[in-house]
């Protein structure tokens, strides 16, 4: 009675399991390996994508065939997969690019690899064999956009064909191994009627959020990481009228607006001999030589901030941009630093009489208890009072609670204020309901 029964010696650590999942790694190693040695790659980037992968498949099979491992239908099938991954892809991370569910991909070396979906971490259990596999995939990464990343530069922003933006960080900077980051983007593209099912804001808001884009008012989007500033930055370009023309700027290019008339420019970072970089305030300057109607900043991050409010306040209405930040008011405060970073001495005054000019919406966004994404705050800019930024806030997200699936609870409220600037979009045109801004509560959201 004292022997192990069936029940408990076999698995997830049965050693039989273990040793033919190590074999099967190794045998996908193998093969890859002889697949390069005897494959013309001079040849193959000739070849059109669909035959390239047929021979690929056809000399795995033929590999595979020649090895004394014995592999089942489904194994053989999961190995020749892993393997064209291996080729054309990004290896282990390959599945999780095809999940539209996933959010983020971080990789925390070759052996702690976490997803982000709806919100939530999550472990997997996919691993890389070692560094080396992981560098691999971080070097294809790299070659695909023309940069490098070794122990000179060890550091690389890139994105994806998708649009997804790519972190990797190696040693001697990165401790513990490569990290790699992929944050998921043109997976979903989504709409704003999808944003109100997920409760992310009201259809009040919207009603009023569509009348101040349609009617070129000047919006500065603001959030933490992970927010959804960028998606709500997409999902209002779909209100600009379809015959402006617009210009994007951005560090690592990450939006899709969803218009025709659309010039997308990217910065450059400096090559190896630290020469060659392209700022955003370089390409902003020229986007004013490119007659815009409207200029689109991803992230202002800089001493490019100046140059964008002088543009929203000469002719470029309707302009719109992002800026990381706690609350409507700290992003104000960011936004005051980076025109102070362009070294022109303006005094505080000076500088937020401009900002306050040039913008006449503040839209803020939080990512609340559970992990949902909402717009918590939209503010008008009504202008100085004395030094000080005067906003009144129009609609927001009161939280109440943390329901017991973990996410939170709370109400959108209509604050009762009626806007400053809601003569100027009636004189446009915009026509609103008699109480859209009358006090009360929109909707109450209970957690799923």
């Amino acid at each position: 009675m004292n022997g192990t029964s069936p029940s408990t010696s076999v698995g997830s650590d049965d050693p039989q399991k273990i040793d033919r999942k190590r074999l099967l790694q190794e045998s996908k190693a193998r093969v890859h390996r002889e697949l390069l040695s005897t494959l013309d790659l001079r040849e193959a980037r000739r070849m059109p994508m669909n035959k390239l992968h047929q021979e690929c498949a056809r000399r795995v099979d033929l590999l595979l065939s020649k090895q004394q491992f014995p592999l089942s239908g489904p194994e053989k099938k999961q190995l020749i997969g892993e393997v064209m991954d291996e080729i054309f892809g990004l290896g282990p991370l390959e599945e999780f690019l095809s999940d539209p569910t996933i959010s983020d991909i971080l990789v925390n070396g070759p052996k702690k690899i976490y997803i982000e979906r709806k919100g939530r971490l999550q472990t997997t259990k996919v691993q890389f064999r070692d560094d080396n596999h992981l560098m691999q995939v971080i070097q294809r990464i790299a070659s695909r956009i023309g940069r490098r990343i070794d122990e000179n530069s060890p550091m690389l922003d890139a994105r994806l064909e998708d649009g997804s933006r790519v972190n990797a960080i190696i040693p001697p900077l990165a401790l513990d191994g490569p990290a790699l980051s992929i944050r998921r983007f043109g997976t979903i593209r989504l709409a704003v009627d999808e944003l109100i099912e997920h409760d992310s804001l009201t259809t009040e808001m919207v009603t009023f959020l569509k009348a101040c884009v349609s009617f070129k008012m000047n919006i500065l989007i603001s959030g933490g990481t992970g927010t959804g500033k960028t998606t709500l930055l997409n999902i209002l370009s779909t209100w600009i009228p379809s015959e402006e023309r617009l210009v994007t700027i951005e560090d690592a290019a990450e939006l899709q607006l969803q218009r025709e008339h659309v010039v997308r420019l990217e910065t450059r970072p400096p090559n190896i001999e630290g020469k060659g970089e392209i700022t955003q305030r370089e390409l902003l300057r020229n986007s004013l030589r490119m007659r815009p109607d409207r200029i689109i900043i991803g992230e202002v991050r800089g001493s490019e901030a100046l140059d964008m409010l002088q543009a929203m306040n000469t002719g470029h209405e309707g302009s719109m941009t992002t800026v990381h930040a706690n609350s409507p008011r700290d992003a104000f405060r960011r936004v005051e630093n980076m025109v102070s970073m362009a070294g022109l001495n303006y005094p505080v005054g000076a500088i937020r009489e401009q900002m306050a000019s040039a913008l006449n919406l503040s839209i803020h966004l939080d990512r609340l208890s559970g992990g949902k994404r909402k717009i918590v705050k939209i503010s008008e800019v009504t202008g100085t009072e004395g030094q000080v930024i005067c906003l009144q806030d129009i609609f927001q997200f009161v939280q109440t609670g943390v329901g017991q699936d973990g996410n939170a609870q709370g109400r959108f409220e209509a604050c009762g204020v009626r806007p400053l600037l809601l003569e100027r979009l009636k004189a446009e045109g915009a026509t609103f309901p008699d109480d859209l801004f009358r006090r009360r509560v929109l909707v109450q959201t209970l957690g799923d």
